[in-house]
């Protein structure tokens, strides 16, 4: 696990490249770094991602207490959850991408985002062919948090195998890996293959 300096930095650094990559308009988006003594590291509220500094990186504790003068992020607790239910989990990072908040917008009583036959889908935990599919759990967006969490508590832990992401309607996508660097593939893995099913529902003519 990371201490919490190397955290902070490590978290600026992949602020700025999910930002370039369009994954973080305005304040949008949130990451966060499990450390060593179990608590967590997490952008502050109301910072950019794109322009992070260390300063920007705050600590909360394991159930989303802040442990300094800052505001954590409102979606702490899903960070939180995230971490409790899945015990290989140190980065999650939380991203907002056009195709992805407009294919969740248009799956209109769906559950899932359904991925198949993709190449790229063997970036997800023991999937060695592409001649498979996965869906990504999709959950109706809530501010309220606790709500949230004990939704997606039943759902995740309901799981086998367990897909190390989830999406919030209309709001963004949530994914996590064992090492700063899996997170970050990861999403940029889902945000590649989100975009890919917005553009065949669209050739579908809506019937995906």
């Amino acid at each position: 696990m990371a201490d919490a300096v190397t955290a902070a930095l490590t978290l600026t650094v992949i602020g700025e490249r999910l930002d370039g990559l369009g994954y973080a308009p305005a304040t949008g988006g949130n990451y966060s770094i499990l450390l060593e003594d179990g608590s967590i590291a997490i952008t502050a509220s109301g910072s950019h991602k794109g322009r992070l500094k260390p300063d920007d990186i705050m600590r909360v504790s394991a159930a989303g207490d802040p442990l300094d003068e800052r505001k954590p992020s409102a979606e702490t607790l899903l960070h939180c959850l995230v971490y409790e239910i899945d015990p290989g989990a140190r980065t999650v990072l939380h991203t907002h991408s056009i195709s992805g908040t407009v294919l969740s917008r248009a799956l209109v009583g769906r559950h899932t985002i359904v991925l198949e036959g993709f190449e790229l889908l063997k970036i997800f935990p023991g999937i060695d062919t592409h001649d498979t599919r996965i869906g990504i759990p999709l959950v109706d967006n809530s501010q309220n948090m606790r709500f949230l969490a004990d939704r997606l508590r039943s759902l995740l832990t309901a799981q086998l195998p367990r897909i190390p992401a989830f999406y919030i309607r209309g709001h963004g996508l949530y994914a996590w890996g064992p090492t700063p660097e899996a997170a970050e593939h990861l999403v940029e893995a889902c945000e590649f293959l989100l975009s890919c099913a917005w553009e065949e529902y669209k050739l579908s003519g809506s019937r995906a």
